[in-house]
């Protein structure tokens, strides 16, 4: 099996023990994810399997949404519901108060995370060292944050809403720095990614999901191709008298394939053949370098005579 899965991860569930259910249905070694989702927090979890690895670096994994409740009353050591009190407080925020606070936390924003993130320091994830009592100092580091839409206040004072940001930004953060900024603390009190990427909700599937489509024999035909999450990469098509050279992995002239001249120095490109996705190439001057191949499971025979166009380039 070669493609993704956007698994819609539950709450309570790491990111890992996902990956190791997706192994036992696929039977496949080969399987990975694309951006660690919070054990506490559900939502997609891009899911590569076999080849679809080699793809990694170049997802587009910049922008997420997450749904959000923002719990006014109390901070934790962990951010979230399930850690220990840190410091409470009573002087509630009104809602145009929050709707403030959140209007400081969009655009290029510093953010420390909390010593329970999944950061590493020396290779052991922050969240580690503090379980065994160990004193985290996180740096703060610079997130952009697109949008906090505020839709409806919660019981037990809390305050659903949508936030839209880059890579790296926690929201358990953005929750307690609300609560600071308004001057009574808070945490969050639950989380759902809609969206990680490409991958959305409305191509998510439940674990249970997928092992009713294991059972039924037609797992493989409900995963996502290899090129579904890099469509936003420039597509050039090679000519039939070229299958050769892309089959063995081979240098392409840039001049020889379609829209092969569009691509910029060093710009990736996805490299199709008889309509088929092969893998990804480098620009690099007059020829196409293969960076990671992918060949289809079942590639399209080759076609039974060369157009005239075809034949042309190939004499020139």
């Amino acid at each position: 099996m070669n493609g993704f899965l956007n698994i819609l991860k539950p709450p309570g569930m790491t990111s890992a023990a996902v990956v190791a259910v997706v192994k036992r249905l696929t039977g496949e070694k080969r399987v990975g994810h694309a951006g660690t989702l919070d054990p506490e927090a559900a939502g997609v979890l891009p899911i590569m399997i076999g080849r679809a690895a080699r793809l990694f670096d170049y997802l587009v994994d910049k922008e997420k949404a997450y749904v959000a409740e923002c719990a006014f009353g109390y901070e934790t050591d962990t951010q979230d519901a399930t850690g220990t009190v840190t410091a409470q407080g009573t002087d509630y925020p009104a809602w145009e108060a929050v709707r403030a606070a959140a209007d400081k936390l969009t655009g290029d924003i510093m953010q420390r995370p909390g010593m329970y993130s999944a950061i590493k320091q020396d290779g052991v994830p922050m969240y580690e060292r503090a379980r065994r009592g160990e004193i985290v100092e996180v740096p703060a580091r610079q997130v952009h944050v697109e949008s906090i839409t505020l839709h409806e206040e919660r019981p037990n004072h809390g305050v659903l809403m949508t936030v839209r940001c880059g890579r790296g930004t926690y929201i358990r953060s953005i929750c307690e720095d609300l609560g600071r900024l308004t001057g009574c603390p808070a945490h969050m009190r639950f989380l759902l990614r809609a969206q990680s990427g490409i991958f959305t909700l409305d191509t998510a599937m439940t674990l249970e999901e997928a092992a009713a489509y294991k059972d039924a024999g037609v797992l493989a035909d409900n995963l996502l191709p290899l090129d579904f999450p890099i469509q936003h990469i420039h597509r050039v098509d090679a000519p039939e008298w070229l299958a050769k050279q892309v089959i063995n992995g081979v240098k392409l002239p840039v001049k020889r394939v379609k829209n092969g001249a569009d691509a910029a120095e060093g710009q990736p490109v996805r490299v199709y053949l008889r309509g088929q996705f092969w893998g990804i190439a480098v620009r690099e001057g007059d020829m196409l370098t293969w960076k990671c191949q992918t060949p289809p499971d079942h590639p399209n025979p080759p076609e039974q005579k060369k157009t005239e166009e075809d034949a042309h380039e190939n004499l020139a």
